[in-house]
């Protein structure tokens, strides 16, 4: 059994414009700086021994400055945990983008389920690296939100619930596949 805690990076420019982001490889804005920094406040003396990321820059950034808050080696990276891909919609408002897309597969984008199966496949290797030391992985609010939907059937998150920038979820990764322990999901009317 391996726990894992999963933090959505920190905020870039795009999440403050509500834009689709998707594999475009946005670097944090300072806000996002800050919210790793208070990450690593939430993660401290939770006894973390590891951490991984995604290879993509907003996610790297967050994982270091999560490390070096918490005196840990350097980020392993995985291809595997990087954002669904977007196609054609990616730089698009959020608003903008469900109005054009309604089903939330805009040509060229990766499908729902082949993320789900990547995101797996790519925290289980993350899990099978760690062998049994509880890890941190910074990944993406898609990656989060398709992890979740495998430890619950489908239950969370529920509709208009999101993952938000820097927030924690932290599963355990067994032999008979992945729970949940604890989600910090934030529904519209929570504020945005």
């Amino acid at each position: 059994m391996t726990l894992l805690a999963l933090v959505r990076h920190g905020q870039t420019d795009w999440n403050f414009e509500l834009r689709i982001q998707g594999r475009t490889d946005i670097p944090l804005n300072e806000t996002g700086r800050a919210q790793a920094l208070l990450a690593a406040e939430t993660l401290r003396d939770g006894g973390w021994t590891r951490i991984a990321s995604s290879t993509l820059q907003r996610a790297k950034e967050t994982a270091q400055i999560i490390a070096d808050a918490l005196g840990l080696d350097a980020p392993d990276t995985y291809e595997g945990l990087v954002e669904r891909d977007y196609g054609v919609g990616e730089g698009t408002l959020v608003a903008d983008f469900h109005e054009r897309y309604p089903t939330g597969e805009a040509p060229g984008s990766e499908p729902v389920q082949d993320l789900a199966e990547r995101a797996l496949q790519a925290l289980g290797d993350v899990a099978a690296d760690a062998d049994g030391r509880p890890t941190i992985v910074v990944a993406h609010g898609g990656v989060i939100r398709a992890l979740l939907r495998i430890a619950t059937d489908g239950a969370l998150p529920r509709p208009g619930e999101r993952v938000e920038n820097a927030s924690v979820t932290v599963f355990r990764f067994t032999a008979d596949g992945l729970a949940l322990e604890s989600a910090s999901l934030v529904s519209p009317e929570a504020g945005a």
